[in-house]
């Protein structure tokens, strides 16, 4: 019995000898013990955070972090890309007025302007008609006036070499001219007369003169002297056009 306890007592003390020199190679391979297990623990697991935790948390931030792209953002964003293609094609904004503008325009007559007619010292014998458009749409004054001093039955001819190369447009405000040559500077004319009236008729665009609302400028009180050379000119864009003739 002695024998075998201590056989035991041998083999349990060379165990726990076993078991100290493993503890004891251990700590001195990390050179700190637990608390360096524990140390690298925790290093361990924060370079996994950072490896996978960093992509998933850098993924989160693209879709809601500030400054990201918002949910339905994209679809805002094309709705106003929309928005702006409609009205390039003028289905709104200012397309649409740019539109209306163009289509509102109107001929011009006696109703929506004023008409001014003006003796004028050079060319001589001449008077200068001025239309200014005092409406709220753009006109166009076609061809030529059709000019009757007092009770004429007929209207003077036109100067055809004075036709302009577009037709005279009046935006608001604007105004349009033509000249009236009453009679020969040299005094050849005949059937000479004084009128103290005037009317003046406006032509469309296909050329005719019914159902435009003429005009009645004033003459000078001592009336103006015509004969049969009176003529006059197309409408033209500017004055010294017009006293061209």
């Amino acid at each position: 019995m002695t024998a075998i306890r201590s056989s035991r007592t041998r083999l349990l003390t060379a165990a726990a000898t076993g078991v100290l020199a493993a503890l004891s190679l251990t700590a001195c391979g990390d050179g700190s013990g637990v608390e360096d297990d524990g140390s690298a623990h925790v290093s361990s697991s924060s370079s996994a955070s950072e490896s996978d935790g960093s992509g998933f948390w850098a993924e989160e931030g693209d879709e809601s972090a500030p400054g990201g792209t918002e949910p339905g953002e994209g679809k805002d964003s094309a709705a106003s890309g929309k928005d702006g293609e409609e009205g390039k094609d003028g289905k709104g904004g200012n397309g649409t007025s740019t539109a209306t503008n163009g289509s509102g325009a109107v001929t011009c007559h006696g109703s929506g302007t004023k008409t001014v007619a003006t003796p004028v010292r050079r060319p001589l014998n001449h008077v200068l008609l001025t239309v200014t458009n005092t409406g709220s749409k753009t006109c166009h004054l076609y061809g030529y006036p059709a000019v009757r001093f007092g009770e004429a039955q007929s209207v003077p001819p036109v100067i055809e070499s004075s036709k302009p190369q577009a037709v005279v447009t009046l935006s608001p405000g604007e105004s349009g001219y033509a000249s009236i040559t009453t009679s020969a500077a040299d005094g050849t004319g005949t059937h000479g007369r004084t009128e103290k009236s005037l009317a003046v008729h406006f032509q469309d665009r296909s050329g005719s003169w019914d159902g435009l609302a003429p005009a009645h400028p004033a003459l000078p009180a001592k009336g103006v002297h015509v004969d049969d050379t009176l003529r006059v000119s197309y409408w033209q864009q500017s004055r010294d056009d017009a006293l061209t003739w």
